[in-house]
């Protein structure tokens, strides 16, 4: 019988409809002759219409987005300098809003340098890692406040909240991460000065730890992880983090393996309660919007990330093994123009069948 993969799709602002448009393509693509049947309903959301509308996110509309199995989402924002949006008000209410919504627990980034793609590191090695940083607590679960503000004596406080559920469910998934890939899992945290958030997680890892025997478990504090990501990035395999040591380490990792342009990531609700959101690492970029050239791949390869999530690994597989192989060609070919967006979609779909 056949089966529908019904996805939520929010393609958003500058170059977010240009990806999306060729990661479902690249999906569809990669199911054909299969019993999947993909079904897709868009959602305008972002910059735009907030400007047509003054909605960023209204109620009836995540309730909509609950029913789906799944989120394809682009990139939100205007142009830096639009003073017609106020600063972090797309951030706050529809990317933190849909992660704290659906109790995305889990931001998953995998790291790898890719054929073509060129380090600043002289010698990086096989660089091929995940970072698994917990997604709804720590210190941007908005605990805190301010006082007496606007004065010389103005306090203000942000509080990390790690709570024994969030920190074991995310390790939980780091572990089975670890396992089904090369066995090492890399705890990340500064438990000798925020000791008491470090002893939780410490505790977790070390209790989870006796469900999975053949995963090494190695534990760095965030300032010698972030030493050991520019001298020494392939000792990586499976990094689990807090969410804000998680913010950081992702972006150093997408600088060492060339820049954010590959970058996938996923929004994950590890219990399936509500649908998880896949979305290229990179920005709007509404300075090249509507031009042609965004390179869509790390559109394309969340949407690898996506089929993997829903059962669909051999179709995962594919769409990685065919970017792999678009960008390897490129290495040794001649000197050529600039591609398009529609050209690389086209590339990375040949290369599913070769």
């Amino acid at each position: 019988m056949t089966r529908t993969l019904d996805l939520a799709v929010i393609p958003g602002d500058g170059i977010g409809p240009e990806v999306i448009s060729q990661a479902l393509r690249v999906i569809m693509a990669s199911l054909e002759n299969t019993d999947v049947d993909v079904a897709t309903t868009e959602y305008n959301l972002g910059a735009e219409h907030w400007l047509e509308t003054g909605e960023t996110l209204t109620t009836e509309t995540l309730e909509q987005l609950r029913e789906h199995q799944a989120i394809l989402f682009g990139a939100v924002g205007a142009a830096p300098n639009d003073e017609r949006i106020p600063s972090g008000i797309l951030e706050r209410e529809i990317l933190l809003k849909l992660r704290f919504a659906f109790d995305h627990a889990v931001n998953l980034r995998p790291s790898r340098l890719f054929p073509g793609s060129v380090s600043p590191l002289s010698e990086p090695g096989q660089i091929d890692f995940v970072v698994v940083r917990e997604g709804t607590e720590g210190l941007y679960a908005g605990n805190g406040g301010q006082f007496k503000t606007g004065t010389e004596h103005e306090i203000a406080t942000e509080v990390s909240i790690n709570t024994a559920h969030g920190v074991r469910r995310v390790v939980r998934d780091a572990f089975q991460r670890a396992n089904a890939r090369r066995k090492k899992l890399t705890l990340v945290h500064k438990h000798n000065v925020l000791v008491n958030a470090g002893k939780l997680w410490n505790r977790i890892v070390n209790e989870e730890a006796t469900n999975y025997p053949d995963v090494t478990v190695d534990y760095l504090h965030v300032d010698a992880a972030t030493i050991f990501m520019v001298t020494d990035p392939a000792r990586f395999d499976v990094i689990v983090t807090d969410n804000l040591f998680g913010d950081i380490l992702t972006d150093l990792a997408g600088a060492v393996t060339g820049g954010i342009g590959l970058a996938s990531s996923g929004n994950i609700n590890v219990d399936g309660t509500a649908p998880s959101m896949f979305e290229p690492v990179h920005g709007s970029a509404p300075d090249i919007a509507g031009k042609n050239i965004a390179d869509p791949t790390a559109a394309i390869l969340s949407g690898a990330l996506l089929l993997r999530h829903v059962g669909l690994c051999e179709q995962a597989d594919a769409i990685e093994a065919a970017v792999e192989r678009d960008l390897a060609a490129l290495v040794d070919a001649p000197a050529a123009p600039q591609r398009a967006t529609t050209e690389i979609g086209d590339a990375i779909i040949a290369q599913l069948s070769a």
